[in-house]
């Protein structure tokens, strides 16, 4: 049985990662949770698993659940270095799928134990993608992506020969918003944005879709795990959500890997690597007929050029624009800015960033807490 540490258990990808170890009771073990403030449903999850240790970064809720779970075994962990501690528990397997920044230390923490990283938060690249390559590296630990579009590139490269790899497809859905223009745009509500065709997601990244922030944070993950500048990532608009990402080999074949826009599979995948396990859903190319292909919109959809600019700039400026979007999409989802002033806010933080070609973690998060200062001033 594979032991796994799961952070962020009750959001999104950590509820269906659960589902998926529902399925297979013989050959998961999970050994502790990890959550943001969802107590009660972190109380529920690790009471049917019988984990050995739970973490909340809410350190007040953290103390409610100590007293909720005072009649079992489980140890109570808090705040960041709570969920850092707990990833130093014997496993075989962290899978982090914590949502923002909040998911950088516990990642280099799993590294230092010496886990296999599954990698849902892409954050994690986003923000301090050489320092944890270099870390990487040094402890001689896996990092496997979970992320559909990464997982997919990460499959059509296998058996691909070093060297390779000319040029990565990234395909995004378009959102909700495809094909509109500013002017449409300019006054669209919360619950349109959340209104994603394909996907089942929490509330920040399918805001994220539709902004293509989240396809601009991609690309800037893709340049850490697959070592190629930006210019060799090239972002297609593929509506039906099927193809889920590709590669273009030295001799221009093109490798991609297609399924149901399911998160399952490659979660499942990062899982069981480099084994392949039960089928959740089969895809029929009869019933999805024709795929279709379209240039994304760069005037309308200004956070995907922006985040381009950004990792071509590097140092702390993939930071400083990741920190000021969680903090534009926080004020959107509260009703107090408009949709096309996520992109305003986000590059005015980008430019006002002190960069650095050379960092810490520490200079990582002070700059994450600048870029979110601009933002909550500039409201």
């Amino acid at each position: 049985m594979k032991k796994l540490i799961i952070l962020g258990s009750t959001g999104s990808i950590g509820t269906q990662v659960l589902d998926i170890i529902r399925a297979n009771p013989d050959k998961y073990e999970v050994v502790a949770l990890a959550a943001g403030k969802n107590a009660d449903l972190l109380q529920k999850q690790a009471r049917e698993f019988k984990v050995k240790a739970v973490a909340l970064f809410d350190e007040n809720t953290a103390s409610d659940l100590k007293i909720c779970l005072a009649d079992t075994n489980i140890k109570v962990l808090s705040g960041s270095d709570g969920v850092c501690e707990l990833t130093s528990f014997d496993c075989d397997i962290v899978l982090n799928a914590i949502v923002g920044i909040a998911g950088l230390r516990p990642t280099l923490a799993a590294i230092d134990a010496g886990h296999t990283i599954a990698l849902a938060n892409k954050e994690t690249l986003v923000t301090g993608g050489e320092i944890v390559n270099r870390k990487l590296k040094d402890k001689g630990v896996t990092l496997l992506p979970v992320d559909s579009e990464h997982s997919a590139i990460f499959q059509s490269l296998q058996g691909a020969p070093a060297g390779s790899l000319k040029k990565i497809l990234l395909t995004a859905s378009g959102g909700p918003f495809f094909g509109k223009t500013r002017k449409e745009l300019q006054n669209v509500t919360v619950k349109e944005a959340l209104a994603h065709p394909n996907w089942s997601m929490g509330a920040k990244i399918t805001i994220d879709s539709a902004s293509l922030m989240n396809k601009g944070l991609e690309v800037i993950e893709a340049v850490h795990l697959f070592g190629v500048p930006a210019s060799q990532i090239e972002v297609l608009v593929h509506r039906q959500s099927i193809l889920h990402s590709a590669v273009e080999l030295s001799d221009g074949a093109v490798i991609a890997q297609l399924g149901t826009p399911d998160m399952k599979l490659p979660i499942q995948y990062a899982l069981t690597y480099p084994e392949r396990d039960m089928c959740f859903e089969s895809l029929d190319l009869f019933k999805v007929g024709a795929l279709t292909f379209e240039r994304p919109d760069y005037e309308t959809f200004r956070l995907l050029p922006l985040c381009i600019e950004a990792i071509n700039r590097g140092g702390l400026y993939p930071t400083a624009i990741n920190g000021a979007n969680e903090e534009s999409v926080k004020l959107f989802l509260e009703g107090r800015i408009k949709f096309l002033q996520i992109a305003e806010l986000n590059e005015k933080a980008m430019n006002m960033c002190e960069n650095k070609k050379d960092f810490t973690v520490d200079d990582i998060f002070a700059a994450d807490k600048a870029a979110r200062q601009i933002v909550r001033e500039a409201v």
